[in-house]
């Protein structure tokens, strides 16, 4: 499996972990979408988009960064596409708020995405202390500047991408961090998301935790439809979390205040 990115450890006392997705999520777009605006006539060729098979995204995205290099679109050009991506709404108001809950939160971004485009963003909009660690698809730029991305690991899991189980990575992630506090879990675990592949980490997730799907978009639908009995069929089991849509950073916020007061 591949090695997350890490920043330095916190304290073990924090009593929430809370998970964050990165596209459009962290972020108010697609940063491949934003990326492919560095490439001519910022668009790609049918010929490419063409190749694209479904569950295989990581793959397409290997193609994809092939072509820029191939066209010559440099790493300055892909950072700067990064660097004006805004983040999504409310999301300053939610970041300065774990900020000011550093030993109450400990913080994880979970994301198919991939290691440069999230380390560039976080770190552009100060916001890379804040997390834990980043569990995302490996990427840097060779020798020949081209910009190489690799998948995350390999896993069974039918629901997900052939290049990650975010589920896998949150289990994983728990077990490891239970050993590593002296065998003291989490008081919540919190899951902030908004694509379908948020889905599946969401449904490990037990009575006491919290699901923020973004409102409206694809994960939001795909757990309503499960509540509502949609999940038979092979689609979405049931989530035991509690579910609080969000359209803003801060209605994350006005919840997390709540949790906060209950000592």
């Amino acid at each position: 499996m591949a090695a997350p990115t890490t920043a330095p450890a916190t304290s073990n006392g924090n009593r929430f972990l809370i998970l964050f997705d990165f596209d459009e999520t962290i972020i108010a777009e697609n940063s491949d979408d934003a990326v492919v605006r560095a490439a001519p006539g910022q668009r790609l060729p049918d010929w490419l988009m063409a190749l694209y098979r479904e569950g295989h995204y990581n793959e397409h995205m290997q193609r994809v960064l092939a072509y820029l290099a191939e066209q010559g679109v440099a790493e300055d050009a892909i950072r700067a596409a990064l660097e004006k991506i805004p983040p999504t709404p409310g999301l300053a108001a939610l970041f300065h708020f774990l900020r000011a809950h550093e030993h109450d939160y400990e913080a994880v971004v979970v994301s198919d995405a991939n290691a440069y485009f999230i380390e560039t963003w976080l770190r552009r909009f100060g916001a890379r202390p804040l997390f834990r660690q980043v569990f995302t698809n490996p990427a840097g730029f060779d020798g020949a500047g081209r910009l190489v991305l690799r998948p995350f690991h390999a896993h069974s899991c039918a629901r997900c991408p052939d290049n990650m189980c975010k589920q896998v990575i949150l289990r994983e992630y728990l077990a490891r961090r239970l050993e590593e506090r002296g065998g003291r879990a989490f008081q919540q675990v919190l899951y902030v998301g908004d694509g379908a592949n948020d889905v599946c980490p969401s449904l490990a997730l037990g009575p006491g935790d919290v699901v923020f799907p973004r409102r409206d978009f694809p994960m939001h639908r795909l757990l309503e439809a499960a509540a509502g009995g949609g999940g038979a069929g092979g689609g979405p089991g049931p989530l035991k979390a509690q579910m609080v849509p969000w359209s803003s950073g801060e209605d994350v916020v006005a919840c997390l205040q709540t949790l906060v007061k209950e000592r």
